[in-house]
């Protein structure tokens, strides 16, 4: 936007970004995202890894090896990158282009509006502002959405996610692996950065205990294996980072956009973090909501237009996130019944599975498709959901 001659203030609240867990993992969809918005080139000249291919696993049994560029519409690979480098990147180069930037400065409080307005503390300094368009990317957590009376949905909380930055780990380093242990409902997850350095991740039930804190390394990482992630991986593994682990539920806002004050990433819809949907999904709302502001002189409704499209995509990403969930991780008999009777299907047709998580909300989406991956009906009017 500054770019195009917009005044842009950005508030940001650490002086100095650090680690915490979160995600690090573009998929091909999210890459191609990056590189339409024209920061794919900076990631790659300073932080960015490339994860060509990805493994999955049933347990310890290598299902698909699966090579991302050519197999999905983008022709892209997986992107990795460490967070605390990449937001050190992306915030200079905002600067850069001319956009202004307020470090250590923190958002008290927003006013919907013509014009919105925003009160600032900076330095012990209270300062109100008002904008054309306010902006809330401030997380999960999101002063922005509360302060603005946006009302957030949530699915029930039966799932959570541990993660951990580990160094010393001798996955191969183009490779993600993810373990799905169906029997168990959990699945565990190692994407590479590069120099032996990964993100770790274990997706498990609500009602286990926390995997959190230095104490609780060995035990997160005892359970990664049980879930079928590869012993010899670990050996001489040591933290980078710390053990963290929250809720996995998804959460979102219906039109996040009202008088001057609009949502994008997890301040307007939090995806389920076990399918690592949530950084293309930003980058998606950053690039939808740019578009229809530079194309229209009333922005007003070009960040309707953006909070209707964005509604679209996150309506497509959730069902098919839950279909996953209730396909790979629901247990007792009647889930052991629907794997038993799909799996050999997929076997014989992977594009019997929807490849939305790697290919994006653009690929078919309907009833018909969960009744295909469900093996709840012949695939033959399908079509294919994978890049041929």
């Amino acid at each position: 936007m500054a770019l195009k001659g917009a005044r842009v203030l950005l508030v940001e609240r650490e002086l100095k970004f650090k680690d915490r867990v979160r995600g690090e993992f573009l998929v091909p969809w999210g890459t191609a995202e990056a590189k339409q918005l024209g920061v794919l080139d900076l990631l790659d000249d300073r932080v960015a890894h490339e994860v060509p291919w990805v493994d999955f696993y049933s347990e310890q049994s290598l299902m698909v090896r699966r090579e991302m560029p050519a197999t999905t519409p983008q022709g892209l690979p997986c992107t990795s990158f460490f967070h605390p480098e990449m937001q050190e990147v992306l915030i200079a180069s905002a600067e850069s282009a001319g956009a202004h930037v307020r470090r250590g400065a923190s958002v008290a409080n927003v006013r919907p509006g013509s014009p919105a307005r925003v009160t600032i503390n900076d330095q012990g300094q209270s300062e109100e502002l008002s904008g054309r368009l306010v902006v809330g990317a401030d997380g999960r957590s999101s002063t922005v959405r509360s302060a603005c009376g946006f009302a957030q949905q949530r699915d029930p909380e039966d799932r959570m996610i541990a993660g951990i930055l580990l160094d010393n780990v001798s996955a191969r380093e183009d490779t993600g692996h993810i373990f799905i242990n169906s029997r168990l409902g959990q699945t565990a997850a190692v994407f590479p950065q590069g120099n032996g350095r990964v993100r770790a991740y274990f997706c498990y039930g609500g009602g286990q205990a926390r995997h959190q804190g230095t104490a609780d390394v060995a035990h997160f990482i005892d359970a990664c294996k049980s879930d079928g992630a590869h012993a010899a991986f670990f050996d001489g593994a040591v933290a980078a980072g710390p053990l963290a682990a929250f809720s996995a539920a998804q959460t979102w806002v219906e039109h996040p956009y009202r008088d001057g004050v609009t949502l994008i990433g997890d301040a307007a819809a939090a995806s389920d973090p076990s399918w690592g949907q949530g950084l293309a999904l930003t980058l998606r709302d950053v690039r939808v909501l740019a578009d229809h502001l530079r194309a229209a002189e009333d922005w007003d409704a070009a960040a309707h237009a953006y909070a209707l499209e964005h509604d679209r995509y996150i309506h497509v990403m959730h069902m098919v996130d839950n279909w996953y969930t209730q396909f790979y991780l629901a247990t007792g008999p009647a889930a052991d019944e629907r794997r038993a009777r799909a799996m050999p299907l997929i076997g014989e047709n992977p594009m019997r599975q929807p490849d939305h998580m790697f290919s994006g909300p653009e690929m078919p989406f309907s009833e018909e498709v969960r009744k295909i991956f469900f093996a709840e009906e012949d695939a033959t009017s399908a079509g294919a959901t994978w890049a041929s």
